[in-house]
């Protein structure tokens, strides 16, 4: 495993904030498993169980708010890192409607600070982690493209475009190609992917995770706006295109210092309901019901993403299709709650070998 991503990962120090997530702890897996030093930088982690417990993995974890710029800057100058990945964010729609102060604080201020850790700090390459929701959200059918406006109709939407229109600023403030090597040392890239799933996540109100606490206690799930149409992906997709781009920026090639799209096909675009379907195929004890109740904040209902530039320039797509993620997510929360057992392991080695035999470059 070490020898993916062209081995850039091995013996390299990695920076990952929100290792405690959901996304944070599956990449902080895979991080170990190619030989890099990993350190992570997190709140607690928000629930119980919990991933990252789980996994016990053999990394610093550090536990801090990305707000701090005193602890930030103090872990940056204690472990120089060679890439940043920067994953912490308050991720939830409906929480942001709540708290909308913090959720811009940690998604603009937090992401702030975080890159004025890695200019104080000479940072070589770092992987801003946003959303397909940062887009300004036209509800058509095409998928949007990395130049389409971005804007966002919900606090969390527009935290995240407001991200993103700040690492693009701090691109051509402090990190601009053309004085790469002249006047700084450091490639930056922004990743925007849609829904992902995979075992492990036990966020509130979040549709797989939603379904297995209810089959877990024996009650049926409660679905709202079921016709909504979501791109439906395993965690795994999306992490392989950010590291993709990290090997890419730790490489010095000044072209992926860009926004890249990650996103699975249209076969992956399906809805709310038929998501609850297909999971049911491979857990018979999965009941549901429609909450016909009014719905009182907006939620997209259609948003897809264009991802012909990862395609193009990285040799990027996804490895598996939807009825394959919807089969692997089910079967980890099954053999979770029924025996115990945590197969992310498991899963992320079948996965690179499926990679391998769709020939994709980073698995090579």
């Amino acid at each position: 495993m070490k020898k993916l991503f062209n081995g850039m990962y091995k013996d390299k120090t990695v920076l990952v904030t929100g290792h405690t997530g959901f996304k944070g702890s599956w990449l902080c897996l895979w991080l170990c498993e190619m030989g890099a030093n990993v350190v992570g930088y997190s709140l607690e982690a928000p629930t119980r169980p919990n991933h990252i417990e789980l996994l016990d993995l053999d990394m610093v974890s550090i536990i801090g708010d990305i707000r701090d710029l005193d602890k930030l800057n103090k872990t940056f100058e204690q472990y120089r890192p060679d890439i940043v990945l920067h994953l912490a964010a308050q991720a939830l729609v409906r929480l942001s409607y709540e708290n909308p102060i913090e959720t811009y604080e940690t998604n603009v201020m937090g992401t702030l600070k975080v890159l004025e850790a890695c200019r104080n700090n000479n940072i070589k390459a770092i992987v801003n982690i946003t959303s397909d929701k940062a887009y300004e959200n036209k509800e058509w059918i095409y998928g949007y493209r990395e130049n389409d406006p971005l804007g966002g109709y919900d606090p969390y939407s527009s935290s995240k475009a407001c991200a993103d229109i700040l690492v693009n600023s701090y691109r051509n403030s402090y990190f601009n190609i053309s004085e790469y090597k002249k006047s700084h040392h450091t490639l930056i890239a922004s990743c925007r992917a849609g829904n992902v799933i995979g075992g492990g996540d036990w966020a509130k109100d979040r549709l797989i995770t939603d379904i297995m606490l209810s089959v877990s206690q024996n009650k049926k799930v409660s679905i709202r706006n079921p016709y909504a149409t979501r791109p439906w992906q395993h965690v795994l997709e999306p992490l392989s295109g950010y590291l993709a781009i990290g090997q890419k920026l730790l490489e010095e090639k000044v072209e992926f210092s860009d926004a890249w799209n990650f996103a699975p096909s249209d076969e992956g675009t399906i809805t709310v309901e038929q998501v609850v379907k297909n999971v049911k195929k491979y857990w018979n004890k999965i009941d549901y019901e429609i909450n016909k109740a009014t719905r009182t904040l907006h939620e997209a209902n259609l948003l897809k993403l264009d991802c012909s530039k990862a395609h193009i320039h990285l040799n990027w797509k996804g490895v598996w299709s939807s009825d394959k993620t919807f089969e692997m997510t089910v079967n980890w929360y099954k053999k979770f709650y029924e025996n115990n057992k945590v197969v992310t392991d498991k899963d992320l080695k079948e996965y690179i070998v499926n990679a391998k035999v769709n020939n994709l470059e980073w698995s090579k």
